[in-house]
């Protein structure tokens, strides 16, 4: 329960922004390992902990699978309306986390009847989504980014493949021109958006004004793509919220499957219980890639939550108004999950690692992200099944990012291989 009559069973504690309890969710030793960091958390504060974001703002951060299965499930009491927030006086202008947590027209910030509209719009826009054309057009795009390096014996798989192929199929889905300068733009634009970083609200001013001329062009002459169905489902928006929308989705599409794809190359060129298998063993890509979900989720953590009214949560006293930021991979990894003995996570997909609820994923989302990561990386080990990584592991570099984990850089070796001439 997350009413006040539970006050008397939760701790007496400090709020949020505590220095002498506010662990810092920002920094080098965060960036490197961050799962040393929510361990220290959770055995320092438990489920449910007072940390500082970014700029130390306060947040309330929840590291407990029950916990954040709790907020995810209670939209009474845990908002999504970031105007609710009671910080946003301690929170400057130039605030890197700003683009995401600031209040716009996006779905992902309504509530109610209108969030449940626009969902199920987007929703049925995916379902239109053919799984085997969408199949054939990523190894096409593999096909075609594996030529250019190929013949080398070596690659940077970040900036050679890992972001292209789903760039490539976010074009296709949505009705992009394929004219190379602009969708390396969106691509660059999105990514730097979610750097904890100076660039981050340059970088989604620039995806909202080329999603705004799709949005127009696609409003006058539809097509076939998910930007029209979606816009002719939603005849009541405006402009502006459909080019919300769009960004969330192209967000989603683009961030997240080129770092799920990132993440289990990387599980894949370290761990022997992969390594081992890198050619020929089918399964152990699917494996791989629930792993990454459970282990080392590319959406790491997600704000948030708001208060909307004085509960209790793990223990701890929540005013009306406060942040609550969901820890998705602090949650996967919690050890009540994984009592004493670990028996793996191979067919287990109870993660959160798409968050969950009536704000988690729209239904065919993940699966679409799916069928990109998964023939990205089918192809890749095909062509080249003698992938090495060019580097020891704890050499490889990661992202400054609050929200996401994601390389800076994966060079791999190998043995030149022909192009396909397709």
């Amino acid at each position: 329960m997350t009413n006040l009559q539970d006050d008397q069973d939760s701790q007496d504690t400090p709020p949020p922004g505590c220095p002498a309890h506010a662990a810092r969710l920002y920094g080098p030793d965060f960036r490197r390992r961050p799962d040393e960091t929510y361990q220290r958390i959770r055995q320092e504060s438990g489920p449910v902990a007072p940390v500082l974001l970014e700029g130390d703002i306060d947040a309330w951060f929840v590291l407990g699978y029950r916990e954040a299965r709790q907020v995810l499930s209670d939209t009474e009491t845990f908002g999504r309306d970031p105007r609710r927030w009671n910080g946003w006086d301690s929170v400057p202008p130039d605030w890197p986390l700003l683009p995401w947590v600031a209040y716009s027209p996006m779905m992902t910030f309504t509530e109610g009847e209108e969030h449940q509209l626009r969902s199920r719009a987007v929703g049925e826009a995916l379902a239109t989504v053919d799984p085997f054309v969408l199949r054939g057009h990523c190894e096409r795009f593999a096909d075609q980014l594996i030529d250019k390096f190929a013949a080398s014996g070596k690659a940077d798989l970040v900036y050679d493949y890992i972001y292209s192929v789903p760039t490539l199929a976010t074009a296709e889905l949505f009705g992009l021109s394929l004219e190379e300068a602009g969708l390396e733009a969106l691509a660059t634009g999105l990514a730097v958006s979610f750097l904890s970083n100076e660039e981050a609200i340059g970088g989604q001013r620039r995806v909202a004004e080329y999603v705004t001329e799709l949005v127009r062009a696609k409003r006058e002459d539809p097509g076939p793509d998910l930007t029209s169905r979606f816009i002719l489902n939603t005849p009541h928006l405006t402009e502006e919220q459909h080019t919300a929308d769009i960004m969330v989705l192209m967000a989603a599409a683009l961030p997240l499957t080129s770092y799920w794809i990132g993440n289990t190359l990387r599980l894949m060129l370290t761990d022997e219980r992969f390594a081992m298998t890198l050619s020929g063993n089918r399964r152990s890509i699917g494996e791989a890639m629930n792993e990454v979900l459970w282990a080392d989720s590319p959406l790491q953590n997600l704000i948030g939550r708001y208060a909307t009214r004085a509960t209790a949560l793990g223990g701890r006293r929540i005013r009306a108004g406060d942040l609550v930021v969901l820890g998705l991979a602090a949650a996967n990894a919690d050890p009540l999950l994984w009592p004493d003995t670990p028996v793996g996570h191979a067919g287990n997909h109870s993660h959160v690692a798409f968050s969950g609820g009536d704000y988690g994923c729209p239904a065919g989302g993940p699966e679409t992200a799916r069928i990109i990561a998964e023939t990205a990386i089918e192809v890749l080990l095909d062509r080249i099944p003698d992938l090495t990584l060019a580097v020891a592991p704890d050499e490889l570099q990661w992202a400054d990012s609050f929200w996401y984990r994601c390389l800076d850089s994966l060079p791999v070796t190998f043995s030149p291989t022909p192009v396909t001439g397709s």
